[in-house]
């Protein structure tokens, strides 16, 4: 994408100040896992055990709008595979679960624009995941399927790009999310249907490429845009 509108010409030209960037980003997401409670429908209360959520890292893509040149929305989106891995008492079972993940996350971005070429930013917002194709891992729980919920949670963000001309940026990004989910296995043996209580928290850890540039350049436009202020 990056490369199609730079190759463009005129009609994407890059600009610095431009009201639209693109970013390509290699990404790590962290869950800080923290399992809140665990429980059978045959124990009837609380059961022990914890979980573990597997660290990926993964190809991401950011689309940034800016009102002005300090104000900004960011969507940033990917997809991702997590195995979820028995911790204490579980885990002996190894892999307990595995999940595909759409996690887009949208925030309002505050961009410092007194330091030149480098420009810090700060943001805050809300991520949402969605759960899908889930899967019962090495099924030692011996369990016909397993649920999780999907999830909305609130999210803080920092970053910062440098400018490297022509539009072109290098971006380094963190975000923190704060989401809690339920997890249920079916018919999972003695144990019966088994619930968990989860906090994901991930931490999301990104670097890349990005392109700034005037959305007017690439869909056209009556009269040239005001500089944004």
């Amino acid at each position: 994408m990056l490369v199609g509108l730079a190759g463009a010409g005129p009609a994407a030209a890059g600009d610095p100040n431009g009201n639209f960037m693109v970013r390509v980003l290699g990404t790590v997401v962290d869950p800080d896992t923290d399992v809140q409670s665990l429980t059978s429908s045959t124990v009837g209360g609380p059961i022990a055990g914890d979980a573990d959520v597997s660290t990926e890292v993964i190809p991401a893509l950011t689309l940034t709008y800016f009102f002005n040149k300090n104000l900004a929305l960011e969507l940033f989106c990917c997809f991702a595979k997590h195995d979820i891995d028995g911790k204490g008492a579980l885990a002996p079972l190894g892999k307990i679960a595995d999940t595909w993940i759409f996690p887009p996350a949208l925030t309002l971005q505050y961009h410092f624009d007194s330091m030149g070429h480098f420009k810090p930013y700060v943001g805050a917002g809300v991520q949402y995941i969605a759960f899908f194709d889930e899967g019962t891992g090495a099924n030692a729980l011996g369990a016909t399927s397993v649920d999780i919920d999907n999830a909305f949670g609130f999210t803080l963000q920092a970053g910062a790009d440098v400018s490297l001309g022509g539009g072109w940026v290098l971006n380094a990004d963190v975000k923190k999310t704060w989401l809690n989910t339920d997890v249920t296995w079916r018919n999972a043996g003695a144990l019966g249907i088994v619930r968990a209580d989860v906090d994901l928290d991930p931490w999301i850890f990104s670097a890349g490429l990005g392109y700034r540039f005037n959305l007017e350049d690439v869909f056209g436009r009556r009269s040239a845009p005001p500089p944004l202020k």
